[in-house]
């Protein structure tokens, strides 16, 4: 497992999931994949404890403080939760942290489909604490991807091996970008460290028809619960009464080993300090980091056309347009990216709108810089861009590449190989 630290943890229990992970060290003999720490993804009402990427699932751990540490934990999606028979009552008044940990786990789901990340099963972790001896949660919650959890090393590993049970694994191109949508800072791990947390290296499908959703697990006996008490098979001796005061000292031994070896470790960054300045987001796909300069999503497509295609448009119509520019570098050399996807009636409007497209000197759709969308550094337009288009079904995407500063070819090699590869940038940032 390799740490990734983009910010503080939001929780006091958050240092005890870090110093969980800490335990499991780099690479896959454990379990692999990456933990991005105190991570707060676009869109998402709150900073998160930690995002785990694995190979074969998404874990999405929110930690919640309880007033005092619990024998017995009752934890329920819906309704109140109770503390030793006790309801809980916290100083924010929440009577059930769950709908707060459901509701950031929900937006982590749902930016990954509106980006079109590589469809994994989005689980929740809720990481309890200071101290909890024994959660107790029904059969249905867990059933629903949910483990309410005390953040130890044991407890987490087998929460993660329940849940991320995706048949087919997650690559290193689309484990890559999947980190790229979901970071608010920074740049995924490379290649070479993907590789060895256990992501394979194998060409897939085209990310663009994937989809990306809450799946809820099915497991488990029914009628069950978590933690129920087992029978034990024979009286056992009472215990000494220094017992409990003896296991105390071993947990909070445990315990500072723990925040020890988290704060020390060399795989995750600890150096420069959180920035609190929002920044893109980048999308990390084939080697490449790309950087969102805007977006737009329009219904009037022959009013942002030209051309040919205007006139096909304004006869045939259409149903939807995006279109996003993206900035990136290619050997030290930056490069301006156009995307656009115009979704037509149907199959055959598809294939008649395409061949107008590609027809040289037959016009297209506006690029966001022709309307006025530049940035510092981009290009002052996209003449002479290398040029790629692909259709699906009733939606025809097309994609444009040009230096961002110099002369662009159309037939540029380097343009071209872009172009292609940036017909699957998401269309929303």
């Amino acid at each position: 497992m390799r740490l990734v630290r983009l910010g503080e943890q939001p929780s006091v229990v958050g240092v005890d999931v870090r110093a969980a992970l800490s335990t499991w060290g780099v690479g896959k003999a454990v379990l692999g994949g990456v933990a991005l720490l105190g991570v707060q993804p676009p869109g998402c009402p709150r900073p998160l404890d930690a995002v785990i990427v694995l190979p074969r699932g998404v874990l999405v751990v929110v930690g919640v403080d309880l007033p005092d540490p619990a024998m017995r934990l009752e934890a329920p999606l819906t309704g109140g939760w109770a503390i030793d028979g006790w309801p809980l009552v916290r100083t924010d008044g929440a009577v059930n942290p769950a709908t707060e940990a459901l509701a950031a786990a929900t937006t982590v789901a749902n930016r990954l489909q509106a980006m079109r990340a590589e469809p994994l099963p989005v689980s929740t972790v809720i990481a309890v604490g200071p101290y909890v001896g024994k959660v107790v949660q029904p059969t249905v919650d867990l059933n629903r991807g949910v483990r309410v959890l005390h953040p130890e090393p044991t407890t987490l590993l087998a929460a993660a091996r329940e849940l991320a049970t995706c048949e087919r694994p997650c690559t290193v191109d689309q484990a890559s970008r999947l980190l790229g949508v979901v970071m608010s800072e920074g740049s995924p791990p490379d290649t070479g460290q993907l590789l060895a947390e256990g992501f394979p290296d194998a060409v897939t499908t085209d990310l663009a028809s994937a989809s990306t959703m809450l799946i809820p697990r099915i497991g488990g006996k029914d009628g069950a619960e978590r933690g129920a008490e087992r029978k034990p098979r024979r009286p056992l001796p009472p215990l000494p009464h220094w017992a409990p005061y003896a296991a105390a000292g071993v947990f909070g031994l445990l315990v500072l080993l723990g925040i020890i070896v988290a704060a020390t470790s060399g795989d995750t960054p600890s150096a420069a300090p959180p920035t609190t300045s929002a920044r893109p987001t980048t999308v990390a796909m084939a080697g490449l980091t790309f950087a969102p300069e805007g977006a737009a999503k329009d219904t009037d497509c022959a009013g942002h056309s030209f051309g040919d295609a205007r006139t096909w448009l304004t006869q045939h119509g259409c149903t939807g347009l995006q279109r996003a520019q993206y900035e990136t570098s290619v050997n030290g050399r930056k490069v301006a990216v156009s995307v656009a996807e115009i979704t037509v009636a149907d199959a055959a409007a598809g294939a008649q709108l395409r061949a107008v497209l590609d027809t040289p000197g037959a016009g297209g759709v506006n690029d966001l810089v022709r309307e006025g969308r530049t940035w510092p550094g981009g290009p002052a337009n996209f003449d002479r861009a290398a040029y790629a288009s692909s259709v699906q079904d009733n939606r025809i995407r097309v994609a444009q590449a040009v230096w961002a500063d110099g002369q662009s070819t159309a037939t540029d090699p380097a343009l071209l190989n872009l172009a292609k590869q940036a017909q699957q940038l998401p269309l929303t940032q």
